[in-house]
Parts: C-alpha cells; sequence; structure tokens
C-alpha cells in the first residue's frame, strides 16, 4: 500500500490532501458524534471513535485505490494500445471486451476498438477525432451489416477537449442504456467473434486459390 501510495503521489499531487481528508473528516465527526451522543457513556463514546476511525480508514483506501488507478492511467494515455489496456483490465461486469483493436491506421498507429455489453456494441477510437472518424464509420457499417438490430454506440479517446478521457472509458460503458439480455450479449460476441475471424487479412502476394501443397521428396 506504500508502493502505491508513493506512485500515486508522484503522478497525481493532489492525491495526499484528498486521501488525508478521507481519513481525518470521519475521525472527527467519530469523536464530535461521542461527545454529543454518548452523554457520559464510556462504552458509547469508544464505538463511536472506533467507527470514526474505520470509516475513515474504509473512505481513504478508497480514495487511494481510486487516484492510484487514475494515475496509473496517467502514464499510458497517448500511448497506442491503452484503450486496449483498460478494455482488458477494468471493464465492469457484463462488458466483454478484447486488448486488440479490430482496425488500425498502419501510418498513425490509430485505432478502433470494440466492447460489447448490455447497451449493445460500443466502438472507441484511439487518436485525433480528424484521423479517426472514418474508421469509426467504417466499423459502424461493417457492424450494422450483420447486425442491424443492435444499437451501436461510439466513443472516442484522445486529445480532443470532447473526447473520454482514458480513465473514464469503463464508467463511459456503464452509462449506455442497456437494451440486451445476456444471452443476447454472448450471441452478439459470438457473431462478431466469427465476424472477426472471418475477416483476417490474407497476406499480400499470396493467393489461396493457387498454394498447392508441397511434394514429399
Amino acid at each position: 500500500m506504500w508502493q502505491v501510495f508513493q506512485m500515486t503521489r508522484r503522478y497525481d499531487s493532489k492525491a495526499t490532501w484528498y486521501i488525508g481528508a478521507g481519513l481525518i473528516v470521519p475521525i472527527v465527526v467519530g469523536v464530535v458524534a461521542a461527545i454529543l451522543l454518548a452523554t457520559g457513556n464510556i462504552l458509547t463514546m469508544v464505538l463511536w471513535i472506533v467507527a470514526g476511525v474505520l470509516g475513515g480508514v474504509l473512505i481513504a483506501l478508497i480514495i487511494l485505490g481510486r487516484r492510484a488507478e487514475r494515475a496509473a492511467y496517467s502514464q499510458i494515455t497517448g500511448q497506442p494500445g491503452a484503450v486496449g489496456a483498460v478494455l482488458r483490465s477494468s471493464l465492469k461486469r457484463g462488458w466483454r471486451g478484447s486488448e486488440m483493436p479490430v482496425a488500425v491506421n498502419g501510418k498513425t498507429h490509430d485505432a478502433v476498438y470494440r466492447a460489447v455489453g448490455r447497451g449493445g456494441v460500443v466502438i472507441i477510437s484511439e487518436g485525433p477525432k480528424s484521423r479517426t472518424t472514418r474508421m469509426l464509420d467504417e466499423e459502424r457499417r461493417r457492424i450494422a451489416k450483420v447486425l442491424p438490430n443492435v444499437p451501436v454506440t461510439t466513443l472516442s479517446v484522445g486529445p480532443d477537449a470532447d473526447s473520454v478521457p482514458l480513465h473514464k472509458v469503463s464508467r463511459a460503458l456503464t452509462k449506455v442504456k442497456p437494451v440486451l439480455t445476456k444471452a443476447e450479449v454472448l450471441a452478439v460476441s459470438n457473431r462478431l467473434s466469427s465476424l472477426s475471424g472471418a475477416a483476417m487479412p490474407i497476406p499480400k502476394g499470396v493467393d489461396p486459390l493457387k498454394i498447392r501443397p508441397q511434394r514429399a521428396r
């Protein structure tokens, strides 16, 4: 925990103040409650103070966890594959995603990722909107051809002012209105997986219709 705190404080200068406030305020509340409500009962006073200490420790740990997560994401923000790292490790229950993008621009390293959940299909771009809008539109049309009745939502993670910050991607997915059942989520995920497998590119210069088996020597 001390190492996590040190890492968080290094990348988040305000973390110490938030964690300190989360620890001290409940303790103060517990002490005040003990003085005002215990009416001279020592056991009641002790219980209020202990409750304040435990509440402060719990709140401080929750704040530390969230600030540490944000600090960790700040280190990879802007790097290729950052969205994939979020989809691999931070998706909320009920959502399926892969760290592998479904579309990549080889020159700019911009990418498009896909997640499936109760809210339907969400496609997430990684990079400036000026370069990824076309990629998002192409992926949306591709999904609509095979899943015409499934809603498709788009998110953009990048340097634009109205983009979703990397540490809020998982939270943004949970805000998408649920429209599918768990069984439908599984069916949609399997359908898209088969689509991705069928769409794997063939290496340039190789024609599968002209490949001949090698003769044994």
